[in-house]
Formats: structure tokens, sequence, C-alpha cells
């Protein structure tokens, strides 16, 4: 008896320790266009597109997550020099983007609070190009993140994949992470909900949508030009570093 109840111990101990490093990229699942749109043409033959993962994890007392952002050409020609846009909002906020530079705060979208430009030089017909993307989500707001493809300097955005959420469907307060679900919105419990002990009062979500072309920060984004273009022209274009 001593002994099974030795391995039960080491066994739950075992599953705690592979939990409590769930908030990662490891967690993605299946990636999916959900919430993209097409907004300028893109030169003919170049059909660009994102991915986002299904899935994500959010570590409960970290608040870290991990993500894979990817760009596909889908297109018969090869695209030329465009540049990826990883932008976050709300309670998502994008800390790094492997290879990408931050994008400086006066050049931010409207609403958001970070992002970071990955300049492409070329992205060959049928591939594609992911990178790794470090964030934190404050799991007591709603996470958004948006993906928009762009000409190198900015003037036209061939593709914008939301502002797409991301939102949990099993508030977890007690687990080392919480999941969160693609095109899910994320609401705040209740004030007068009791709090589990030790643990800060996690969201709960409400229904999940099958597409966000556009939420209220998207339509606001894609408002700001007649070309669908979301950066207001009284801003900057972003510096790309050669």
């Amino acid at each position: 008896m001593a002994a099974v109840a030795g391995s039960l111990v080491a066994a739950s101990f075992s599953a705690l320790v592979i939990l409590s490093g769930t908030a990662g990229a490891e967690d993605e699942g299946p990636a999916s266009g959900k919430g993209g749109k097409v907004v300028d043409e893109a030169p003919a033959g170049v059909k660009l597109t994102t991915l986002l993962p299904g899935r994500i994890s959010v570590d409960n007392d970290s608040e870290k997550t991990a993500l894979t952002a990817t760009v596909k050409n889908e297109g018969s020609k090869d695209s030329g020099k465009i540049r990826l846009l990883v932008v976050g909002f709300d309670g998502l906020t994008v800390k790094n983007v492997q290879g990408c530079s931050a994008i400086a705060e006066i050049n931010l979208p409207e609403g958001s609070n970070s992002g970071f430009s990955c300049p492409i030089d070329n992205l060959a017909a049928g591939k594609s190009k992911s990178y790794a993307v470090d964030a934190t989500y404050d799991l007591g707001k709603t996470g958004k993140i948006c993906l928009p493809v762009q000409t190198s300097d900015g003037k036209k955005t061939f593709w914008q994949q939301g502002p797409v959420p991301f939102g949990t469907t099993n508030p977890s307060p007690d687990a080392p992470a919480t999941p969160l679900l693609l095109g899910t919105d994320n609401e705040p419990v209740s004030p007068d909900k009791p709090k589990s002990p030790g643990r800060k009062e996690l969201p709960k979500t409400g229904p999940a949508r099958d597409l966000l072309p556009l939420g209220a920060a998207g339509a606001t984004l894609l408002a700001a030009g007649a070309a669908g273009m979301w950066w207001s022209q009284r801003r900057r274009p972003v510096r790309q570093e050669g």
C-alpha cells in the first residue's frame, strides 16, 4: 500500500510539473485564418493570408503565453517585399516577435497597446513564414490580436486577420494555466462572484463566433481610410531595419 501511495504521489507531482509548463506554443492546436479579410487587392497572382493558433494557454500566475503567427502566399507568383505586423489589443500585450522590430508607440495603430513589424524581402508562391510570439494576457480583460500583411511601406494592406479575440470557455482558477480559444470573447466574471483562495478571479467567456472579420476594434481600424487603411495618415510609417 505504501509503495502504491508513493507511486500515486510521484505521478501527481509529475502531472503538476507538466501542467505548469503548458502556457506555450505546444498547446496551439490547428492553425486558423478566422477573422481574416482581404483589404486592398494584391498584385495579380499573389494571395496573402495569415494563420493563428486555434488555442493558446495563459499561465495563471505570470500571465505569460506564447503563440505562432504565420503568413502564407497561396498564390502562383512571388509576393515581393511585404511586411507582417503583429499587434496586441486590450488584455493581450505582445512582448516580442522573433526576428522582428518593435513598433514605436507613436506609430502604433489606434487602440493598440503593442506591436512588432516583420519585414519580408519576398514570399515565394506556395510558401509560408512563421514567427514565434511572446505575449502576456490579463485574464481579467478581453484580449485581441491583429495580423495585417502590408506593402513594405505600409501604404496598402493586402490582408488583415483581426483584431480577433482569444477567450476562455473553461475558467480554471486552481489550475496552473487557462486555455483560451481563438474567436471567443473573454468577459470578466461578476464582481460579486467569490474568488478561489489564493487565486486571482478569472473571466468567463461569452458565446464563440464563427467569424470575426470586423469586430468593434476592427471596424474602427479599417474605417481609418477609404482604401481600408488602418494607419492614420498623420502617423509616420514604421521604419524597417535593413
